[in-house]
């Protein structure tokens, strides 16, 4: 009677087992029977978060309103309100960045009151619009203001060259609403060495340490996209909290000097960290051959010189300029497809929860299938037809990154 009833009791076992075995694959497998009308209705309903636009550069220079609907094919702006709801992106973290210049006080004292204007702009811009956006400043703010029908709009400072050599600058800053700065951009400043300058302090300077510790002590995110290797190095050594790379690619598919090798993903990872992938074409593909294009970006270099140091009228006739060119001769565009095979290489590297999205819109960023923020749906598609399950997506798309932004909150000291 015994061996019956553990005979029963075994089968009964292997009869749950295998139903919650099949119950748990079958979230992992809902691609393969999911319509793409469902799909994109899922997108719609989950919560997304975008960690790098350059869109404040379009509000103050540009003329452009996030109310109002613009053709990026006419207009160069990939993102307003209307563009948002059609691509279902609830957050966005909009850079604040100042091109770098020269690293004295006068220099410092100018670029600062830059940034401050164009934080204004985006507080501004955001007020004319109170139904429809808000000014986020902590890591619940996205979800509660997405119940409320309203997109959330953080700031990141790109370049910590504004902060100077002031260390009580980054409070000044976090009070002005920024959460992540990126510690430089294409040029070396007094904080760390970039990854597309030459070597100058061997990854972080003595005050770029100092930086590191004052964001951890005040729950603000340490953005590692632009910096050299060695930079990344001292920062994980530096910072008690994860780290965040705000708009950067797996260098092992891209090898662009501006995307993350191998070992470094891991040792971000292992801190727990997370890199959001960037939809610039030249971190995602090498640029496809296009003679006739190259020769005439090479002209309007020739003719213009760095064009970060244009001002007023030379400025807007070079702007006008190379638009002009890139009707003319567009550039070939990568593919959805290979933008998520950065997610794919992470995700096999490291892990599903360190890998979400930074697309660097109107920063130059867009894919043959995903120009503007409209068309990011077309990134969940891929990820379902990969066989990312319903969970893996959320955290690509926002779980992964709040769960970041929360440790460094909660690692700031009180």
């Amino acid at each position: 009677m015994r061996k019956i009833f553990s005979a029963q009791c075994t089968l009964y076992l292997f009869t749950i087992i295998l139903g919650l075995l099949i119950y748990a694959c079958a979230d992992m497998n809902k691609s393969a029977v999911m319509s793409e009308a469902a799909i994109l209705a899922f997108h719609q309903q989950i919560l997304t978060i975008d960690t790098h636009v350059d869109t404040p550069l379009r509000l103050k220079y540009e003329g452009i309103d996030l109310g109002q609907k613009y053709n990026p094919r006419e207009v160069n702006s990939k993102l307003d309100y209307p563009r948002m709801d059609e691509g279902g992106l609830d957050a966005a973290f909009f850079a604040v960045w100042t091109p770098q210049g020269v690293r004295n006080d006068s220099g410092h004292a100018a670029i600062k009151a830059k940034a401050l204007e164009i934080i204004e702009s985006v507080e501004n811009m955001v007020a004319k619009y109170p139904d429809q956006g808000a000014m986020a400043y902590t890591s619940t703010d996205a979800a509660t203001l997405a119940e409320q029908g309203k997109h959330a709009i953080y700031l990141g400072l790109e370049n910590g060259y504004p902060l100077g050599r002031d260390i009580e600058d980054l409070d000044f800053f976090y009070e002005k609403g920024i959460r992540y700065v990126t510690l430089c951009h294409t040029s070396n400043n007094d904080i760390c060495d970039s990854s597309n300058d030459t070597t100058e302090h061997g990854g972080l300077s003595s005050l770029g340490v100092q930086v590191v510790k004052r964001m951890n002590d005040l729950g603000m995110m340490v953005d590692i996209s632009h910096v050299s290797d060695a930079t990344v190095e001292d920062v994980l050594e530096h910072s008690r909290a994860p780290v965040i790379a705000s708009h950067s690619c797996s260098k092992a598919i891209c090898d662009n000097p501006r995307n993350i090798n191998d070992d470094l993903l891991t040792r971000i990872a292992r801190q727990g960290g997370v890199i959001q992938m960037c939809l610039y074409s030249g971190y995602v593909l090498p640029e496809a051959p296009n003679p006739d294009r190259d020769s005439a970006h090479a002209a309007l270099k020739a003719k213009w010189g760095n064009p970060y140091k244009l001002r007023g009228a030379e400025k807007l006739v070079y702007r006008a300029e190379r638009k002009a060119l890139n009707r003319k001769h567009p550039q070939i565009l990568p593919t959805v497809s290979d933008a998520v095979d950065h997610i794919d290489h992470i995700v096999k590297l490291v892990g599903i929860d360190h890998v979400g999205i930074g697309t660097d819109f109107d920063g130059g960023a867009g894919l043959a299938d995903c120009f503007d923020v409209s068309e990011l749906p077309n990134i969940t598609l891929e990820l379902f037809k990969r066989g990312y399950s319903k969970s893996d997506i959320r955290k690509i798309w926002s779980g992964n990154l709040l769960r970041v932004f929360n440790k460094v909150e909660q690692s700031a000291a009180t």
